[in-house]
């Protein structure tokens, strides 16, 4: 029996393990680089173990460090969570010859999936339906997508759309994948313009037991990394049969490696429902929250359960419905769909490595519709058909409260732990700037709170809210890590109600000290497209990021927003005695200048014996002005605004739209001026590659120096045609933020 638990990660997911740890009354060990040293999964652990550094490099990707922390703390498992070393089937050797208790699929399945060149040759083997690798590019191959061998998270992939950018793109990709992956192998695929990405959760025990957990939509995405995730899928909720063979194809995959534990298998769809194997994750996803709602079950109880010995059967929720026996064993499906058939129409296949049923397997995947033998009373998905007072006689009924899952009888496409009732949507909270090339920020939250949360790392026992965050107030988001900050989950009875109650809570959510993603979820969520189903991997560049990242508060509100927090700002000095300017006679009006989204903004009001009086409003009245709350009528209409001072920045939160101010000061410091045309760096981070010299003719937009900061790649380019007239940096030198990188002389 597992005793304690070492989560061999960081932020949300090592909080995420913990909480289920506790609920099972396991204990919990967290390991943490001196970057993360204050960060809360350290202080929620039972014991915490230092990794010297601040890299990852130095600290997480350490796994002699991690099994000797986990020895050292008296932990008997380890749980990688995602990222770093959970899919290196090296570490996963480790931990098991270390004597302890690996919580995840075994190393030799982990070892079959690393390599997706070797991953889909494997799959075609299995039957499931892959896109072909191109070995020579030509015009008529294009556009491409070039993918790290080893890679995950967008890292290591460009698309090309031409010939010449072939080489250098290629040069990017492998460059990419050695800092990520430690290999820089990379192939080309064709790039499907407008695919859907549709996954299917699997959890397998070690009796050979495999159930599809349902299936994800992730396809809003930036940099191929995934930004929304929803189950079900409205891709699949809309195409008959489409169910059946995403299951059929994923316990193929499954069965073909003898998987256990959970894992995701990933697939590339197009709108008819077509469908080809991407890649599969030997790990939890980032994702996993969504599937955890729609059917009710932990995903992380259930890793720890398997890893300790568990049929799937014994500890699935009570309404789980179970295949008939001798069925789930996670063979390829064959497509004659015999009488006997398990739950989602297909008959198991002899051998658990699925080699005879390949062909088969493929067909159903690939879209061939199942035949007329499928149960009697079911439909062409595989549902039971409803009776004439339109009742399903494949479910019985959920009473309140109960787990999400509904009991299914055979002949069904959906089977397990299946979504059978509600949506689920989850958004990635990330520290970025979307409107300047997805850059990532780095700083202190100095508050993170989201209205109407009604759990946190846990389903939602009724439709609500469900926070997974990383981060509390006063946390620091360091330049070493990913920068996501939290995950935000919707429950409801519907898509729509999950979509625009969960714009709601992250339109008035506090977030503060740092620039986030926010107002661009809010935007894609409530975009009609979005509230459609139609979201494919191209949706933002097809609605336009410009666009879709524009701030929620427009500059009316920016303007109104920032005379509140001058406003707030001398109620805050009169609350120290300090003299108000309030004269018996006309006087000079008070002025303040803030730095905005969208420019600068000044401030001119004054207090008269007729009221407040400030440049730009002709019927506006102050109803009260604290130091954090302001109230103001404005054309007859009344408006709250809350105020938050920190040392660098005011946040100012209201029905308009979030406001984030800087104060500009009266006067400036010559010496922290760059010269003109000076190229600073937008975060902290490692020059990686130098691709000019120190006089040399520039042209507008030619790349000159690579940055690498929180796992990505950022590309520096000229402003403008003109020369280098200086190059103070060389790869492999650490920046901070604002620090001149070159000087490019405009051309006269």
């Amino acid at each position: 029996m597992i005793t304690s638990v070492l989560v061999a990660n960081r932020g949300e997911i090592a909080r995420r393990v913990f909480r289920t740890c506790r609920a099972l009354g396991i204990g919990c060990v967290a390991v943490y680089s001196d970057a993360d040293a204050a960060a809360p999964h350290v202080h929620e652990a039972d014991a915490a173990v230092r990794l010297p550094g601040n890299s990852p490099a130095e600290t997480y990707l350490r796994g002699s460090l991690i099994i000797e922390a986990a020895l050292r703390a008296g932990a008997d498992a380890i749980h990688p969570g995602y990222g770093f070393l959970s899919e290196n089937a090296d570490f996963a050797r480790e931990v098991i010859a270390a004597g302890l208790t690996w919580i995840g699929p075994s190393p030799e399945a982990i070892d079959q999936m690393g390599s997706k060149i070797a991953a889909k040759e494997l799959m075609a083997a299995a039957g499931v339906p892959v896109l072909s690798e191109v070995d020579k590019v030509t015009a008529a191959d294009l556009p491409v997508l070039i993918k790290a061998s080893a890679g995950g998270g967008g890292r290591g992939m460009r698309i090309v759309r031409a010939l010449d950018d072939l080489p250098g793109e290629l040069e990017a990709a492998r460059s990419e994948a050695a800092s990520a992956f430690g290999d820089p192998t990379v192939f080309c695929e064709p790039y499907l313009e407008t695919g859907r990405h549709i996954e299917v959760q699997i959890m397998a025990d070690q009796h050979g037991e495999i159930w599809p957990v349902g299936e994800r939509e992730c396809s809003i995405q930036r940099r191929h990394q995934k930004v929304i995730e929803e189950a079900p899928s409205p891709l699949v909720e809309r195409t008959p049969g489409m169910r059946a063979r995403l299951f059929a194809a994923a316990r193929a995959a499954a069965s073909a490696i003898s998987y256990t534990g959970a894992g995701t298998v990933e697939f590339l769809a197009d709108e008819q429902g077509r469908f080809y194997f991407l890649e599969m994750n030997t790990r939890l996803q980032v994702e996993h929250p969504v599937t955890e709602c729609t059917t009710g079950a932990d995903l992380v109880r259930l890793q720890i359960l398997i890893a300790q010995g568990a049929h799937l059967r014994t500890i699935a929720p009570p309404t789980a419905a179970f295949p008939a026996p001798g069925i789930g064993q996670g063979n390829p499906l064959d497509s004659t769909l015999p009488q006997g058939s398990d739950s989602s129409g297909s008959r198991v296949a002899q051998s658990r490595t699925g080699v005879s049923a390949a062909a088969s397997a493929s067909a159903i995947a690939a879209g061939e519709p199942p035949n007329s033998t499928l149960p009697q009373g079911a439909d062409s998905s595989g549902q039971l058909a409803s009776d004439a007072s339109g009742a399903s006689s494949s479910a019985t009924t959920i009473p309140k409260g109960e787990p999400l899952i509904s009991t299914l009888s055979q002949g069904s496409d959906n089977f397990g732990l299946s979504p059978v009732r509600g949506h689920a949507i989850e958004v990635r909270l990330y520290a970025e700037d979307p409107a300047r090339d997805w850059r990532p920020q780095s700083g202190v939250v100095h508050r993170l709170a989201v209205p109407g949360v009604t759990s946190e790392f846990t389903v939602p026992g009724e439709p609500g809210l469900r926070l997974d965050s990383g981060v509390q107030d006063g946390s620091a988001v360091s330049v070493f890590y990913d920068p996501m900050l939290a995950k935000v989950i919707s429950f409801a009875p519907t898509r729509d109600e999950a979509a625009l109650g969960l714009a709601g809570a992250l339109a008035r959510a506090e977030i503060h000290g740092l620039t986030t993603n926010r107002d661009l979820l809010v935007r894609v969520l409530r975009h009609p497209e979005f509230l459609a189903g139609n979201t494919d991997t191209a949706f933002l560049d097809r609605h336009g990021l410009a666009v879709l990242a524009e701030p929620l508060a427009d500059k009316d509100a920016e303007a109104v927003s920032a005379l509140a927090a001058a406003l707030a700002d001398a109620a805050a000095r009169r609350s120290m005695d300090v003299p108000s300017g309030w004269r018996n006679v006309p006087s000079q009006p008070q002025r303040k200048v803030y730095s905005t989204a969208s420019g600068d903004v000044e401030v001119t009001y004054r207090h008269t014996r007729a009221g407040l009086v400030a440049d730009g409003y002709s019927d506006l009245r102050l109803l009260s002005a604290e130091p954090d709350a302001v109230v103001l009528e404005l054309a007859g209409v009344r408006r709250a605004f809350r105020v938050s001072v920190y040392p660098d920045v005011v946040c100012v939160d209201s029905p308009l739209g979030p406001v984030t101010l800087t104060p500009v000061p009266r006067f400036t410091d010559p010496s922290s001026q760059a010269a003109p045309g000076s190229l600073l760096a937008p975060m902290p981070g490692t020059v990686v590659r130098v691709a000019v010299s120190a006089g040399d003719q520039v042209e507008q937009g030619q790349p000159l120096l690579w940055l690498e900061a929180m796992k990505m790649e950022h590309k520096i380019t000229a402003p403008a045609a003109g020369t280098l007239s200086s190059l103070p940096v060389a790869a492999g030198q650490q920046v901070d933020l604002g620090v001149v990188l070159a000087v490019v002389t405009p051309l006269e």
